[in-house]
């Protein structure tokens, strides 16, 4: 099987209010990947968007948004979920030999509608959305304070991962502005007033206007454009239960089988990883996901944030745009492996992973392992 090529991606930088329309927005991430591969509207043969009808309060949004995307005359498509789903979608449009380059986006601008209200769609329609209790807050609590009770982990330990994540993001001249706090401390998290007990308003993530966009390309047509691609070499992808209260919080099934298929699928092992670029909406989750990947034994995760090696970038900390955090998650990680990732680059990287979600406390996780080199 011919592998897969990162050769041109671009983020726009995401603002609490971003001056800018959708369209525009998205062509400049659109445009910025054309460019920084060297490539022109024409090359594209396949497009593929993350976007959502409800966060744009429209039927069939994508149809606005062709032109704007650069799929004006081509093969188009939308995945309505994260970023990293579209980013699979594409590679199977390659793999299948029907085309040679796709360009992937995701975009939303959570300050035109109330994201965490939708969210709860999200929810069963039976059992779990009827309660009326469940949302972002709280059921991010409950994962915490699940966490917490199993493996003994204080929520002075799961600040200081928090706090961590904040002064990462001041390093990363992407992050969301008001994200980039390179003196917060633990004690100022723990101040914070509470979203849902044991949540606090610092532990979550701000929400950032934006668009992120990133070009695939099959082996042969990657080494033309580039002689420095960053290789998709395993992808796994698992969904949970869709039943809420039938999952144990403490862990992350979705991941474990989703990382096993990437390992699989790539020929390597979890010690093998050198930075792991993880989307959780909380340093809690990170610590979850990167347990549930194998990169740390059960209740010690927290050791991989002092390390460095999670999500130097401050991960969703950094900012967090819906549709496209996971994509925000494959483009740090392929600046790690580049060399390029400035400030919080991380020494000798030569493999490393990043994951995109979906549902509360990460239902779906899909997660990709990625590796530089010819």
């Amino acid at each position: 099987m011919e592998r897969i090529g990162i050769v041109g991606y671009h983020q726009v930088r995401p603002e609490l209010d971003l001056q800018m329309s959708p369209y525009e927005c998205i062509f400049t991430a659109v445009r910025g990947a054309l460019d920084h591969a060297g490539l022109k509207r024409k090359d594209i043969t396949t497009v593929i968007s993350a976007t959502n009808d409800y966060y744009d309060g429209k039927t069939i949004s994508n149809c606005f948004k062709v032109s704007a995307g650069g799929a004006y005359m081509k093969d188009e498509s939308k995945v309505e979920m994260d970023g990293a789903h579209a980013a699979q979608y594409a590679m199977f449009r390659i793999l299948s030999q029907n085309h040679k380059l796709a360009m992937v986006y995701g975009f939303s601008m959570p300050s035109c509608m109330p994201f965490e209200c939708t969210r709860i769609l999200e929810l069963d329609p039976t059992f779990d959305r009827p309660i009326s209790l469940m949302n972002s807050y709280s059921t991010c609590g409950m994962q915490m304070r699940a966490y917490m009770k199993k493996y003994g982990v204080s929520e002075e330990q799961i600040a200081e991962a928090t706090a961590t994540n904040w002064k990462n993001a001041a390093k990363n001249p992407l992050a969301l502005q008001e994200a980039q706090k390179a003196d917060m401390t633990a004690a100022e998290v723990l101040k914070s007033d509470y979203l849902a007990s044991p949540l606090r308003e610092l532990m979550y993530p701000l929400l950032g206007d934006g668009c992120t966009a990133l070009i695939l390309a099959p082996e042969k047509q990657a080494l033309k454009i580039t002689d420095n691609p960053v290789w998709i070499t395993g992808v796994g992808n698992c969904q949970e239960t869709y039943y809420f209260g039938e999952r144990d919080l403490t862990t992350s099934l979705s991941m474990e089988k989703a990382s096993e298929a990437a390992y699989k699928m790539a020929g390597v092992k979890p010690s093998d990883i050198d930075v792991a670029e993880l989307f959780g909406y909380t340093a809690c989750e990170d610590i979850i996901l990167a347990e549930s990947a194998g990169l740390a034994e059960k209740g010690k995760g927290d050791s991989l944030v002092a390390k460095g090696c999670l999500n130097p970038s401050g991960g969703a900390t950094s900012g967090m745009t819906p549709c496209a955090t996971g994509l925000n998650r494959i483009i740090e990680a392929v600046k790690q492996l580049k060399g390029e990732a400035e400030e919080h680059q991380v020494s000798g990287v030569k493999k490393a992973i990043a994951s995109g979600q979906i549902g509360f406390c990460a239902q779906n996780n899909i997660i990709y392992v990625l590796e530089g080199g010819n």
